[in-house]
């Protein structure tokens, strides 16, 4: 059996969200405690107790689900993985898994990138939506015609076939969401997101999250990491660094990535974190993969 451990990313959150596991397992709570000294505030205060307008600001977010999803992925008796992914933040908690990164570097880069993409949403107002049941190559081309005519707007997570998300300016996701309805699309929807992540206008975020991991430190993994950007099998640390910072701005290929997975042998996909989002998008991609909750 080929495992393949996938982490989820923002949007997975959830009130309470951690909570038992700090509870019922004293190696989840040190690590709790642990990100609380690092971070320097109480993460856990709102994860455990706070609604779920406070666990949506990008600050809170994405520190939160990485940490939940490490938690998660600790505790597992006999951890050896064959493979690891994540979508979009879960990278992180998918480099914490195969030894890439430690625990507290990873945890200061997430919060790193958190801010900074926080930054980048105010300095841009920008959005993203979900293009239900058209293909790809259309919506592609779609947005690359309003780009070209001065609204950015780009294709941005490869979900599923038949779900993909854009990302750009209010007004360029706009017009995109009537031609790509126009053109076919059961539904686009305007997604709860304070940005447009995955974009070119993460560009400020970008800059500032290269410094951060061009003075990390990356060791070689226990496994591959099928990365975001590349939808490949990477393990050279320096290869995996220039993926993880050409990731603020590219597409997550996640559909590409759950294919080469399962081309590459992975039978059994087993998420790490809140949720379980990934599970239905693998199923969606691989209807033969066996997925579950770790």
């Amino acid at each position: 059996m080929t495992k393949a451990y996938v982490f989820p990313g923002q949007g997975s959150q959830f009130p309470g969200m951690g909570k038992e596991l700090y509870d019922n397992n004293a190696k989840a709570k040190q690590l709790f405690e642990s990100a609380n000294d690092i971070l320097g505030f109480r993460i856990t205060d709102t994860m455990f107790s706070g609604t779920e307008e406070e666990l949506k600001q990008t600050k809170i977010t994405q520190p939160a689900v990485f940490l939940h999803s490490v938690a998660v992925a600790s505790v597992i008796e006999n951890f050896e993985p064959d493979m690891t992914a994540g979508h979009s933040l879960g990278e992180f908690s998918a480099l914490v898994a195969n030894k890439t990164l430690t625990f507290e570097d990873a945890l200061k880069l997430v919060y790193k990138r958190a801010l900074a993409m926080q930054k980048a949403c105010e300095i841009n107002p920008s959005t993203m939506a979900a293009i239900l049941n058209l293909d790809d190559k259309i919506v592609e081309d779609i947005c690359a015609e309003i780009t070209a005519a001065g609204n950015v707007v780009v294709a941005a997570n490869y979900n599923c076939p038949g779900q993909l998300v854009i990302s750009g300016s209010l007004e360029g996701v706009n017009i995109a969401c009537e031609k790509l309805k126009a053109a076919g699309a059961k539904r686009a929807l305007l997604l709860p997101v304070g940005g447009a992540f995955h974009s070119p206008l993460m560009q400020p975020a970008k800059e500032e999250l290269e410094a951060a991991i061009n003075t990390t430190t990356f060791s070689n993994p226990i496994c591959p990491v099928y990365q975001n950007v590349t939808a490949s099998a990477v393990s050279n640390p320096d290869e995996i660094k220039k993926n993880l910072i050409a990731q603020l701005t590219a597409p997550v290929k996640w559909t590409q990535s759950v294919q080469q997975m399962s081309a590459d042998g992975a039978t059994q996909f087993i998420e790490c974190g809140p949720g379980k989002v990934l599970q239905g998008l693998v199923k969606k991609i691989n209807a033969s993969a066996e997925v579950m909750s770790a």
